[in-house]
C-alpha cells in the first residue's frame, strides 16, 4: 500500500505588545517567577479583564497580510479546562467568530509554488508555565506568561511533506516579523508550532487518524519530527497496526516522538461568551486604514530583488529573511548613483559583501558572541565602533567594482572599517592602499617577478597555461596586494607572448 501525507499546522504567535492581553502587566521574557502578575492574570475573584487595543491592531495587520477576511463583530469566549498553570480554570479565547478567517499564504512546494489555506487566526491569552526542577521535590508554577497575548493561526490540511511545513513556517514567521507583530523567537516560545499529521492510502478522500506533534523549538526539529512521524506511521500501517489519535512530543536526544497524551475523544471545552467582556466591533474604515499602511511583504520583496538586482533566488531569500538586513542592503544600494553604478552592477557584490564578508567580520568579534547583522543596526547591543554606515559600505563596494582596490585590499579595509568606525576613504588614503593600475609601475614589478621565475616562464611558453595564475599571485604579493589584477593579467600575457 502506498500512502500520502496530510498535514495542517497550528501556530501560537506571541504578539509584541508591552502589556498582557487583558491587564497592564508586562510581557518581558526571562524575569524571576511570578514577578509580572496582578489580580487579573492571577484570576482573583472580582478582577475584570480589559481588551488590549494594540493586540487587536496587531491581529488585524497580520490577518490582512495573510489575505484573511477580518471579522467585524468579535466575541471573546471562555475555554474551560483544568491545568495547574491556568489560574482561572478557563482561558479567554475566540471560538465562533475568530478575528481573521479564510486566508492563504504561498509557499514553495515539491512541484513549485502552492497555496496553503489559513482556516482561522484568533486572539487568546497564554497560560502560565509549569517548572519541573530536578531535586525541587515537586513542580512549581510560574504565571509570568499567563495572560500574554497570542494569535493562534490554523491552516487547512494542505501540506504533504516536512519541507512544505518548514517552508510555510518560515514564510509565516517572516511576515509576522516584517510587520513587527511577533519576535519569531522559537527558543523563547513566542513562535510555537504544532504540526497535525495523518496518512491515508493514495486516492482515498477520507483523512486518516490525526497525530499532533509538540515540543518543537526550531525549524530543523520540525523537519526531523515530521519526517520521523511519517516513517513511524507508515511502518505501523504497513504492519497492519492502528494509528491512535494522540499528542506526541519530539524527543531531541532520542530523535523520535513519544506519546504525551491520548486524544481519542475530542475535548469538550464548554465554550461560552465571556460575560466580563463586551462584544468587540471593528469599523471597516479602521480596518482599511491598516490595509493601506501594510509594508512590502517578504515574498514581494524577494521577487523585486531578483528582478531589479539580478540576484539568485537563494541570496534574495537570505537578504529578505530579516527586515533589518534587507533595509540595510537597500539603504546601501541607494547610494550607488554617487559612483555612477547601476543596480545590476551593484547587486551581487553588495549582497555578497553584506551576507558573507561583513557578517564574517562580525563573527570574529570574540567579545561580542552571536553578533549578527540583525542585531547591530543603529546603536547595537555592544559598545564600540562595530557598525558600518550603509553609505560607507557602498563606497567600499563601489571602489572594488570600479577596480580602484583589489580583493585583498577590499577585505583588509572592511576589517578596519568594522574595527575602527572609519570610512573606506580614510583608511585607503592613510595607509596608501589605493590600487595600482599605472602600466609603467606594474611593468617594473612584473619584470622583477619574471626574472625570478625562469622555470614558470618556460612552462608557460611550453603550453602550461595554468602557470599564469601563479605568476599573477607573485606580482600581487610583490605589490603588497595593490596591483590591479586585471591589468596584471593583461600585461603578463603580453610579455610572455613576446
Amino acid at each position: 500500500m502506498t500512502y500520502e501525507t496530510v498535514i495542517g499546522v497550528e501556530v501560537h504567535a506571541q504578539l509584541r505588545t508591552k502589556s498582557k492581553m487583558f491587564c497592564g502587566c508586562a510581557t518581558t521574557f526571562g524575569l524571576s517567577a511570578n514577578s509580572q502578575t496582578c489580580p487579573v492574570c492571577l484570576g482573583l475573584p472580582g478582577s475584570l479583564p480589559v481588551i488590549n487595543r494594540m493586540a487587536v491592531e496587531m491581529a488585524v495587520r497580520a490577518g490582512l497580510a495573510l489575505n484573511c477576511t477580518i471579522t467585524p463583530n468579535n466575541q471573546f469566549a471562555r475555554k474551560n479546562y483544568f491545568y495547574p498553570d491556568l489560574p482561572k480554570g478557563y482561558q479567554i479565547s475566540q471560538y465562533e467568530s475568530p478575528i481573521c478567517q479564510h486566508g492563504w499564504i504561498e509557499i514553495v512546494g515539491a512541484e513549485g509554488t502552492k497555496r496553503v489555506r489559513i482556516r482561522r487566526a484568533h486572539l487568546e491569552e497564554d497560560a502560565g508555565k509549569n517548572v519541573h526542577e530536578t531535586g525541587a521535590g515537586g513542580s512549581r508554577v510560574d504565571l509570568n506568561r499567563a495572560g500574554t497575548p497570542l494569535l493562534e493561526i490554523v491552516t487547512e490540511p494542505d501540506m504533504q511533506s516536512a519541507d512544505e511545513v518548514v517552508s510555510y513556517l518560515k514564510g509565516l514567521r517572516d511576515i509576522l516579523m516584517y510587520l513587527e507583530v511577533c519576535d519569531g523567537n522559537m527558543e523563547e516560545g513566542n513562535f510555537r508550532c504544532e504540526p497535525n499529521l495523518s496518512l491515508r492510502p493514495v486516492g482515498q478522500k477520507e483523512f486518516g487518524t490525526k497525530v499532533e506533534l509538540k515540543n518543537i523549538n526550531s525549524f530543523k526539529y520540525v523537519k526531523d519530527a515530521v519526517e520521523y512521524e511519517i516513517k513511524r506511521q507508515t511502518k505501523v500501517l504497513r504492519d497492519g497496526g492502528k494509528i491512535y489519535q494522540e499528542t506526541r512530543l519530539w524527543n531531541i536526544e532520542r530523535g523520535e516522538t513519544a506519546v504525551m497524551r491520548s486524544k481519542e475523544e475530542a475535548h469538550d471545552y464548554r465554550y461560552f461568551p465571556d460575560p466580563d467582556l463586551v462584544p468587540l466591533k471593528l469599523e471597516s474604515d479602521w480596518i482599511e486604514g491598516f490595509r493601506s499602511s501594510l509594508p512590502e511583504l517578504p515574498a514581494v520583496r524577494r521577487k523585486r530583488l531578483q528582478s531589479d538586482y539580478g540576484l539568485s533566488e537563494y541570496i534574495c531569500g537570505v537578504l529578505a529573511s530579516d527586515k533589518n538586513v534587507l533595509e540595510y542592503f537597500e539603504s546601501a544600494a541607494a547610494e550607488m548613483g554617487r559612483f555612477g553604478l547601476t543596480k545590476l552592477e551593484v547587486g551581487k557584490e553588495l549582497a555578497n559583501c553584506i551576507t558573507v564578508d561583513f557578517q564574517g567580520q562580525l563573527n570574529k568579534m570574540t567579545y561580542a558572541p552571536n553578533l549578527t547583522l540583525a542585531t547591530t543596526p543603529g546603536t547595537g547591543p555592544v559598545p564600540g565602533p562595530l557598525w558600518v554606515a550603509s553609505a560607507n559600505l557602498m563606497e567600499l563596494v563601489a571602489r572594488k567594482i570600479k577596480g580602484e582596490i583589489s580583493g585583498p585590499i577590499y577585505k583588509a579595509v572592511l576589517e578596519k572599517m568594522v574595527g575602527t568606525g572609519k570610512t573606506a576613504s580614510e583608511i585607503i588614503e592613510a595607509e596608501g592602499l589605493k590600487q595600482v593600475s599605472d602600466e609603467g609601475t606594474l611593468e617594473k614589478v612584473i619584470d622583477e617577478v619574471l626574472g625570478n621565475s625562469p622555470e614558470q616562464v618556460a612552462q608557460f611558453k611550453a603550453g602550461k597555461q595554468q602557470v599564469l595564475g601563479f605568476l599573477v599571485g607573485q606580482v600581487m604579493k610583490a605589490s603588497g596586494g595593490k596591483a590591479n589584477p586585471g591589468k596584471v593579467n593583461e600585461l603578463l600575457k603580453k610579455k610572455l607572448s613576446a
